[in-house]
């Protein structure tokens, strides 16, 4: 697949860079390139990403970096079961446990929902940071809404990290996540409440929470542009008693 001239390969992360220093140099510059184009990708050509991952897999299988972009980027494009394969094989290699929560996740996307919360409740949580933490309780309240356990999926996600004051990177999302729920069940008032306090911690608008939130206050958001065209077109039919005797002139003219 063609690579831009822009990207050197220099762009990946230096703990990645390090991994790929075991490959002779012009291979490692090939893969690098090839994860800097996933990366650029995966979040609005998911299909994309997922055709330079496949090239970086056939050159460098044996790196757990490749083998974890190849599952995210499968996991992009909701191909469960490869990207579970693909994220088992990067743990074995490194040992580490960070991968644990997506896995989880990808059992559920398999129809597995039973599978993810074993997953919740095994030891490797423990082991998780924060982050990873808050994503395993993300991913066990969803499989929890997928047994149709929505109560529990509301409490599985109350926690210190919810209730918390403090902006972090996944607060957004856990924030949002409750008032989903909440919703579902039918809270409507809380709902609208932990949507506003999800927009409050959206600073670069991960979720589509102020659109959830205009929603309930019964917003519609017209598009500006539509607006202009409708007002043209009824400014040129003639479907007024003036424009209809005009026309009717011309006509017969």
């Amino acid at each position: 697949m063609p690579i831009p001239e822009d990207v050197t390969g220099d762009e990946i992360d230096k703990d990645v860079r390090q991994e790929l220093q075991s490959l002779p140099k012009t291979l490692a510059e090939d893969v690098a390139k090839n994860l800097v184009m996933v990366a650029r990708l995966i979040d609005e050509d998911p299909e994309g990403a997922y055709g330079y991952s496949r090239v970086a897999l056939r050159l460098a299988s044996r790196v757990a970096a490749v083998r974890e972009a190849a599952g995210f980027a499968a996991y992009a494009n909701q191909k469960y079961s490869e990207a579970l394969g693909e994220f088992r094989a990067a743990r074995r290699m490194t040992g580490t446990v960070e991968l644990w929560p997506v896995m989880a996740d990808c059992e559920r996307g398999l129809g597995r929902p039973e599978k993810a919360l074993d997953m919740a409740g095994a030891p490797e949580v423990h082991k998780l940071d924060k982050a990873g933490q808050v994503e395993m309780r993300l991913v066990a309240a969803g499989a929890r809404r997928d047994m149709g356990q929505l109560d529990a999926a509301i409490v599985t996600l109350q926690s210190p990290e919810l209730a918390s004051n403090a902006v972090q990177a996944w607060t957004a999302r856990l924030r949002y996540a409750y008032a989903d729920a909440l919703l579902a069940a039918g809270r409507e008032s809380e709902a609208r409440e932990w949507f506003a306090k999800a927009v409050e911690a959206d600073r670069d608008g991960s979720t589509d929470a102020s659109d959830r939130l205009a929603e309930l206050d019964g917003v519609e958001f017209v598009d500006a542009l539509d607006e202009n065209d409708s007002a043209t077109e009824q400014a040129d039919r003639p479907d007024d008693d003036e424009g209809r005797a005009k026309k009717a002139d011309e006509d017969q003219g």
